[in-house]
């Protein structure tokens, strides 16, 4: 039996993961190094590698949590809600979600760009039985004449594109803005004015 990890190693395991999500974020996980994660959390490669035993341990302890985190939004969408705010809400909580969680959006884009070796059980498997579920409610509001129909799936698709983008790209959106703006807000009612209009029936 696995003994409960004490409050040390629990600051000590979760420093490294921080400095993991800072390298791997930055540098993509084949231009990350367990030097420049240890250098990040102030810890020496041996202590780093008596709680993580290698890269590729550290990167999937981070891919299983941030996929949790990023389907939770999709699994608040209430079928029993009205759709066009059930809908709207899902972009919100995304919107939020690219601004909280910047580090994690660019990790899991990173992921994805180099065919998901990692983490492709888990899209085949989680992701898609619950992108299946919710595009056979949003298949049932359409049906039902509550929203204007459209392909279910690209629905969701678009709603990541136009949320995730604010965050894998937040320097080009900066730089193109200007430092008057604040993209996330800005953001935030654009998007729901334009899938409002897309949703009208």
């Amino acid at each position: 039996m696995t003994r409960p990890r004490t409050r040390i190693q629990q600051k000590n395991s979760e420093t490294i993961l921080e400095a993991a999500l800072e390298v791997f974020s930055t540098y993509g996980f084949r231009g990350a190094t367990l030097d420049q994660i240890a250098e990040v959390a102030g810890l020496s490669k041996p202590n780093l590698l008596y709680y993580f035993p290698s890269k590729e341990a550290m990167h999937q302890a981070l891919l299983t949590r941030l996929l949790e985190t990023w389907l939770d939004p999709l699994r608040e969408m209430d079928a029993a809600g009205d759709p066009v705010a059930e809908i709207l809400g899902y972009v919100r909580r995304k919107v939020e979600l690219s601004r909280d969680f910047p580090r994690e959006s660019r990790l899991f884009a990173n992921e994805i760009l180099q065919g998901a070796p990692r983490m492709r059980a888990a899209i085949e498997g989680d992701l898609k039985r619950l992108v299946d579920e919710k595009s056979a409610v949003l298949t049932r509001w359409m049906e039902e004449g509550r929203i204007a129909r459209l392909p279910p799936a690209h629905l969701i698709f678009s709603i990541w594109a136009l949320t995730q983008h604010y965050a894998d790209f937040d320097m080009q959106v900066r730089a193109v803005l200007g430092p008057e703006h604040d993209p996330f807000a800005e953001a935030g009612d654009y998007l729901d004015m334009l899938f409002r209009k897309l949703l009208a029936v």
